[in-house]
C-alpha cells in the first residue's frame, strides 16, 4: 500500500457502511496463513473496534487480488483474532460464497 492513511480511510469507510456502525483503526497485524507447508495468505490485517455495531465489538479487514478488493469480517465465532480471521476469509474466497463481504475499490 503506497499511502498508509488512505488505505485506513478507504477500509474504514468500507466497514462503516457494510455493518452501518462506527470503526476505529486499533492496529495492524501481520498473519501467515499455510496449509499444509504452502502459503494460502500472508500479510497485513488491520484491526478496527466497532462502535455501536449490535453484535461484534471487532472488525479484521485487509486488501487482496486486481482489481483491490476488501475483504471484511466480523469478530464473531469462530472468529477471534486476526488469525482466524483469515482462516475465514480465505475459507469463503475457495468456497465462493456470493454473501462475502467484499467491497470493489476502484483502481484509479
Amino acid at each position: 500500500m503506497v499511502n498508509t492513511q488512505n488505505y485506513l480511510a478507504q477500509l474504514k469507510v468500507t466497514i462503516q457502511r457494510l455493518y452501518n456502525c462506527g470503526a476505529v483503526h486499533l492496529k495492524t497485524v501481520s498473519v501467515h496463513e499455510a496449509f499444509p507447508d504452502q502459503t494460502v495468505w500472508q500479510g497485513e490485517v488491520e484491526v478496527f473496534d466497532l462502535i455501536n455495531h449490535p453484535t461484534a465489538k471487532r472488525c479484521y479487514g485487509w486488501a487482496y487480488g486486481e482489481p483491490e478488493e476488501f475483504i471484511t469480517v466480523l469478530e464473531l465465532p469462530p472468529v477471534t483474532d486476526a488469525q482466524s480471521a483469515v482462516k475465514v476469509g480465505v475459507a469463503r474466497q475457495i468456497q465462493g460464497r456470493g454473501r462475502s463481504e467484499r467491497w470493489k475499490q476502484n483502481s484509479n
